[in-house]
């Protein structure tokens, strides 16, 4: 079941499930899969996505822990897709390299955060890329500058499909360690004194809409708590959708639309979900 693989512990089966071991295991899985005419996804740590309960045709390519190295050299760190950003902070913090802080609390693998291009107070993680390694889906392997990843608000060249992250190096600065750690452990405070962290969710539901907040929106139209079947708006942080035990895709489907037509009706604003709704939502 996919709700073993995912953040917000929801999801169906995938029909086939692999968790590779290497890049070039990757690569081989994406030619087979072509081969075959299989239909194929590849994922991290599935903390961005909703997946159906449906579940998922065809193979689903996990690049996991099994694929999460990380070397230091000089000012750059070089992380594997599937490092999760916690480790690749830590390593950061000892080599005395700046650069990592605001996005240092970010869940999930590197894959999927220059994937979306993800951010944490003020910080992208687009802004620290210098080269990443892909494979294209051919099955052969590639290297880009971080200046051609086309890194926007949520979004990267990654994002329109066909390229699939299998190790990013970063560009940092040296700095003071005593700093680093001050401020990481700040960030982290942060984090855990605003965000339901003890809930399963899929992070910030919804993008930040231009000239406003997404949490600010939904708290001032009254759904912090609303529930649908297990799903709810946390009391905690309004742009969050938890899991309160037992919800089902379908559960949060249902509420992000209510939220999106409660919003829109109030104050004239669409959100956009950040979350990525995968495979089947029967």
């Amino acid at each position: 079941m996919m709700s073993a693989h995912t953040s917000f512990k929801i999801g169906g089966p995938a029909d086939l499930f692999v968790s590779v071991k290497s890049s070039n295991e990757a690569a081989d899985l994406i030619r087979l899969a072509n081969e075959l005419d299989v239909p194929y996804m590849i994922m991290g740590n599935g903390s961005n996505m909703l997946v159906g309960d449906g579940g998922i045709r065809g193979l689903v390519i996990q690049i996991g822990r099994n694929l999460s190295d990380i070397t230091v050299s000089g000012d750059m760190i070089t992380a594997e897709a599937g490092a999760m950003m916690s480790k690749v902070a830590a390593e950061a913090m000892r080599a005395s390299l700046s650069g990592f802080e605001e996005i240092s609390g970010i869940p999930g693998t590197v894959g999927g955060a220059v994937f979306m291009n993800a951010g944490a107070y003020g910080g992208e993680i687009g802004n620290v890329v210098k080269t990443v390694t892909y494979i294209d889906d051919k099955g052969d392997m590639h290297t880009i500058q971080g200046y051609d990843c086309c890194f926007g608000y949520r979004r990267s060249v990654f994002s329109d499909g066909g390229k699939y992250i299998v190790s990013v190096t970063f560009g940092l600065k040296h700095g003071n360690v005593d700093e680093i750690r001050s401020a990481m452990d700040e960030y982290s405070r942060r984090r855990s004194e605003k965000q339901p962290l003890s809930k399963p969710s899929a992070g910030s539901t919804f993008k930040r809409p231009e000239g406003y907040f997404a949490g600010k929106l939904i708290q001032d139209a009254g759904l912090m708590g609303y529930s649908i079947g297990g799903a709810s708006v946390s009391e905690k942080h309004a742009g969050f959708v938890v899991n309160n035990g037992g919800a089902t895709a379908a559960d949060v489907v249902e509420l992000i639309k209510y939220i999106q037509d409660t919003v829109e009706k109030k104050f004239g604003v669409r959100l956009e979900p950040e979350v990525r709704l995968i495979g089947d939502m029967r």
